[in-house]
């Protein structure tokens, strides 16, 4: 593991006090945005990307496997995205009393699950949907038959609301799979939005660099004596969030659930203490792999569960992770100053204009890098 000198944690504070959310900017033409994942999940364009170097290299995805070592470890996220988007309409006075009387549609989306039935969630409109308002959950199809009725028990100050739903046990018959507020066109089949092995649900989004993996690549992988394990970390809509302030200091962070298993932190520290390979498949794992790491003594993961907030930025010495296979991330984003900590924001940067050069497409049904 490497040890931070003096002088390296004086480089690291210079570095993080002179960031820029502006820094982290680039051009992406509209076009480049992917609408539909590719099919077959494994035919994604794949960039290889050395980060001492910045040198770059240009494959498929199903190519991954020259890239990886006999002993390897791989680290997946296996957390399922839940129907979270619900849709119905505003309760009125009339209504609660037997009347027919429309009170106009409302949508609601599900963060995070706080107690049975009760629910931290972004609503629209925010005028319909008043501390005290009740709201009945239809679907977004009449053909699902039924519903479930709502109340906002409070409004937060970012805007967020705690609601309550009575029937929450529906929630899989009524809601929907959310898709990212970049991707407009409709996806027909809702488990083109869910990796191959996901398992836990709980996100509110993919964990798309994982989208990637089919059932037969995942054998191959594994038959060259790559080691794979699963954690969960739930992934929370404000991974959308941009960054708003100039100064990313001033950020604040959402919060995800996390899981790691005895069984997975023991093959992890395993890995590390052996100086193999630890390949974190998307930035949720690594999020969850070094925030767990930082909670320990020895500054290697330990099973547990929890609630992660932490923020990567230039300047982070990584504990955990050796390699990455992510997407290519929005500007401005705190997923693109992860990935710039982990190469450089200059050849993260060098790389995404290759990737605009060479029409790679973009963001969550977009192309992938391996980092390394």
């Amino acid at each position: 593991m490497t040890q931070h000198t003096q002088s390296d944690r004086a480089q690291d504070d210079t570095l993080r006090d002179t960031l820029r959310t502006s820094d982290f900017d680039y051009e992406l033409p509209e076009s480049l945005i992917a609408q539909t994942p590719m099919e077959p999940r494994d035919h994604s364009q794949l960039m290889s990307l050395h980060r001492a170097d910045g040198g770059m290299r240009h494959y498929r995805f199903y190519d991954l496997p020259k890239m990886l070592r006999p002993g390897d470890l791989m680290v997946f996220n296996d957390s399922r995205v839940m129907p979270a988007r619900l849709r119905g309409r505003r309760l009125l006075p009339t209504q609660l009393r037997g009347k027919r009387n429309s009170g106009g549609a409302i949508e609601v989306l599900l963060l995070t699950r706080l107690s049975p039935g009760v629910w931290r969630v972004i609503g629209r409109p925010g005028f319909s949907l008043r501390r005290g308002a009740k709201f009945e959950i239809t679907g977004d199809s009449a053909s699902v038959g039924g519903s479930i009725r709502g109340e906002v028990l409070e409004i937060e100050a970012d805007g967020e609301r705690i609601v309550r739903i009575d029937g929450e046990e529906r929630l899989h018959d009524l809601g929907e799979v959310p898709l990212p507020p970049y991707i407009t066109e409709t996806l027909t089949d809702s488990e083109r939005y869910q990796t191959v092995y996901a398992r836990e649900e709980g996100s509110a989004a993919a964990p798309t660099a994982g989208l990637h993996f089919t059932p037969d690549l995942l054998d191959e992988v594994r038959d060259m004596g790559v080691q794979t394990v699963f954690v969960t970390l739930h992934v929370g809509w404000g991974t959308f969030r941009p960054v708003k302030d100039d100064d990313p200091a001033a950020h604040t962070m959402h919060s995800e659930y996390w899981e790691l298993s005895q069984d997975a932190a023991d093959s992890i520290r395993s890995a590390k203490t052996e100086s193999r390979r630890v390949i974190s498949v998307g930035t949720t794992a690594v999020r969850l792999l070094e925030h767990a790491a930082s909670q320990s003594a020895d500054g290697l993961p330990r099973a547990g569960s929890g609630w992660a907030d932490i923020f990567i930025t230039p300047g982070y010495r990584f504990k955990v992770v050796d390699a990455l296979i992510t997407n290519f991330h929005l500007p401005r984003s705190t997923l693109l100053m992860l990935t710039s900590a982990f190469a450089s924001r200059d050849i993260m940067l060098r790389a995404y204009n290759e990737a605009v050069a060479r029409e790679y497409r973009f963001y969550s049904f977009g192309d992938a890098m391996f980092i390394h």
